[in-house]
């Protein structure tokens, strides 16, 4: 017998024919003998609506009360979750995260998890009731309830599976797991049988969008195995385990994109020190995420400075830069959205040399120019124009010997 925990995002639970599927499955696992305890998602669409309602009565709103709002969405959910299980004789109850609990800092609507006690639901389990918990909320320091930001119902699973000490967290989703790279563009993707919590770490961070980036975190952290799979076929999916349970590891295992990045240059910044934390700081302190950085030194004594930030950050960053290009005696500040970010992943970059020429070799081949450029360990990234976007993953994914 395992204990398996069971997530399922929004599109798993969209509807009532798609809940009544989603007990089926719980019940399939319950019938196998197996301890389940179940984290959904708010019905698709629906999390949007309450924060537009939000958004329209005030667009400074109390951040607590929000919580308060948007939380409801994964309730309704896990509510259901549980009569359509009852309908179908699986003894079942829904649990709001603040009962659990599930402890948070007070970081209303990107809260962070301090603790999870698991004792209330082992005893539920033990009695033979699957727990439906609402996923993607806890509880703050001052008992007011908190939301862990998007895509928090992964990350709410995977605390779960590790509070439990469960034997897996099976992540449920539209896909059937994690692919060498988007089969929407390269139709001779591969889906990987399984993938290091590092490979994956970078994939997510990097534009994959199968896994959210704090629930790989958390699972490499306490050592969570992670299963992908589909909601809505029955095929093997992906797992995500420690790089010891790959017997033999590939030199890529991944090309992503993102298309959400957007480039600025600050030109003719004097250089001495103390400059890039006077640009950086007040970036970090408005929360805009600085990514790839290239500087430039000519022999005027000024640099120049290329980054790249969210597209969605980019009206802040301008505001904020054209400030402080003027106190530290900059010149003009350039900026171009129309750039996206390639990234190729692997572990085995670590033993094998020559990864990134060979990126840099067939995206010359193909007239592909290279404006900013960054390296990991295991990752090695470049940012290109975005109307090239498809032509290098797909070039790429061939020079990497990924096609299937």
């Amino acid at each position: 017998m395992a204990r398996i925990v069971m997530k399922f995002g929004g599109t798993s639970v969209a509807d009532l024919d798609r809940i009544r599927n989603v007990a089926g499955k719980i019940k399939r696992e319950v019938d196998a003998g197996n301890e389940v305890a179940v984290v959904v998602s708010a019905m698709s669409g629906v999390t949007n609506q309450l924060v537009a309602w939000c958004q329209s009565l005030a667009p400074l709103h109390d951040a607590r009360e929000y919580d308060a709002v948007v939380a409801t969405g994964e309730q309704v959910t896990a509510g259901l979750t549980a009569i359509a299980l009852q309908e179908l004789g699986v003894p079942a109850r829904s649990w709001a995260g603040w009962q659990l609990p599930l402890h948070t800092d007070d970081a209303h609507g990107r809260a962070r998890i301090t603790g999870v006690e698991g004792d209330t639901l082992r005893a539920d389990m033990r009695a033979g009731r699957v727990p439906i918990v609402a996923g993607f909320q806890g509880v703050g320091p001052e008992s007011r309830i908190t939301t862990l930001g998007r895509g928090g119902s992964d990350t709410s699973a995977v605390a779960l599976a590790a509070g439990l000490k469960a034997d897996r967290c099976d992540i449920y989703t539209d896909v059937d797991g994690v692919y060498t790279t988007d089969p929407r563009i390269v139709a001779r993707a591969r889906k990987l049988d399984r993938i290091s919590y590092e490979e994956m770490l970078e994939l997510a961070s990097v534009g994959a969008k199968v896994l959210q980036t704090r629930s790989v975190e958390l699972a490499m952290k306490q050592r969570v195995r992670i299963q992908v799979l589909s909601s809505f076929e029955d095929k093997p999916g992906t797992l995500v385990v420690d790089e010891d349970e790959i017997v033999e590891q590939a030199v890529v295992s991944g090309i992503a994109y993102s298309r959400d990045e957007a480039r600025i240059t600050l030109r003719q910044v004097p250089d001495r020190p103390g400059v890039a934390a006077a640009i950086f700081g007040p970036l970090s302190a408005a929360n805009v995420n600085v990514d790839m950085i290239v500087q430039s030194v000519s022999a005027e004594g000024t640099t120049d400075m290329t980054f790249t930030v969210g597209r969605s950050d980019l009206p802040r960053a301008e505001q904020i830069l054209a400030e402080r290009s003027a106190e530290i005696g900059a010149g003009a500040v350039l900026t171009d959205p129309d750039v996206a970010k390639i990234s190729v992943v692997g572990v085995g970059m670590r033993s094998h040399a020559g990864i990134a020429n060979t990126m840099f070799g067939t995206l010359a081949g193909k007239g592909i120019n290279i404006q900013v450029i960054s390296t990991s360990e295991i990752k090695v990234s470049v940012l290109i124009s975005a109307e090239y976007t498809e032509l290098a993953v797909r070039a790429l994914h061939t020079a990497y010997g990924l096609d299937a």
